[in-house]
């Protein structure tokens, strides 16, 4: 693009906000004309985000500028509905959201505005002619991942699924099971079963097996880390280990942030990057998929960052080549 892309970020001052700035102002394409948030407006960004203290003099503002291309919602689950019905956001400003308000089909649309499903994945095409944009959930991502090839291949059926993440998956605000005297040393499952990203899953997989057949057990854990979702997902199947190695690197082959490995993965394999990294394990007839993101990145703000990509035509991995924190 000849121009950069003028970005505006509501609720800039939580962990999404933080990533997302962190990844913006290194973005070559990209110009950022201000951060929205009531909490701290006047206060320097790296007042707020420490990690950035000679990155950027950019304070938080209470404004909400038309002279902008896109906007993200790094707000609380319910805000970006009710933030949208509240402020008029002029027609030609792209939206990415990154709360659950319209991730569900029934559910994505507001006034004028259409939200289309953004798992790149999944929905590469449609992302690059949409207007706006329901920005995935960082454990649905991860499952997602590892269940997609087996849904383009009709091979779903009874799948169970954990998942443990941690404590930064949980938003800034102070709760019980936020505080460190409760976290180290510690693991909790949460939600069991009913967990609200579940839906949107379910919706992704019947895009590529169209049947209802699919029956998905998922018990979600809190973990004794800041960062990072490591998922199992385990279901009958018939197909040879090396038949399926095939089949997830034949799907993913075009797909930059996915990598498919044959020895055993970890979580530091992903931490501070955009990737996902999948192993399947054979057993039997049983499967094994397991699939490992950084919730704060795959699983949200860099996400959002490569649908803004994909949405203004740029290559997909622009301001996403990140390293891991290895060590």
């Amino acid at each position: 693009m000849a121009s950069k892309i003028k970005v505006g970020i509501v609720g800039g001052a939580g962990y999404t906000g933080g990533e997302l700035l962190r990844l913006l102002i290194n973005h070559p394409q990209v110009d950022i004309a201000f951060i929205n948030s009531s909490s701290n407006v006047g206060n320097p960004v790296s007042k707020v985000h420490a990690d950035l203290i000679g990155e950027t003099d950019l304070t938080f503002s209470a404004e909400l500028s038309d002279d902008i291309d896109v906007l993200f919602l790094c707000v609380g689950h319910g805000d970006a509905k009710k933030f949208l019905s509240e402020n008029t956001i002029a027609d030609h400003i792209k939206i990415i959201d990154l709360s659950q308000d319209f991730r569900l089909s029934n559910k994505a649309t507001i006034d004028n505005r259409n939200f289309v499903y953004g798992l790149p994945e999944l929905n590469r095409e449609a992302i690059r002619t949409a207007k706006n944009i329901a920005n995935p959930g960082c454990f649905a991502t991860a499952i997602q991942l590892g269940l997609l090839p087996l849904a383009n291949a009709g091979l779903l059926n009874e799948v169970y699924t954990t998942g443990i993440t941690g404590s930064t998956g949980a938003g800034q605000a102070l709760s019980v099971t936020s505080h460190f005297s409760w976290r180290a040393n510690n693991i909790q499952a949460y939600k069991t079963l009913e967990h609200q990203h579940l839906g949107e899953i379910g919706q992704s997989l019947l895009q590529l097996q169209k049947n209802d057949d699919i029956d998905i057990s998922f018990v979600p854990w809190r973990g004794d880390f800041t960062r990072g979702i490591f998922i199992s997902s385990t279901l009958k199947c018939d197909l040879s280990i090396e038949e399926l190695t095939v089949l997830f690197e034949n799907f993913y082959s075009t797909h930059p942030f996915v990598a498919v490995s044959k020895a055993p993965i970890f979580l530091k394999q992903v931490v501070n990057t955009n990737k996902c990294v999948i192993q399947l394990e054979k057993v039997g007839t049983k499967l094994v998929v397991h699939s490992a993101i950084d919730n704060l990145l795959k699983g949200a703000s860099g996400h959002a960052v490569q649908n803004m990509n994909l949405l203004f035509g740029l290559e997909e991995t622009a301001g996403l080549k990140l390293k891991a924190a290895w060590f």
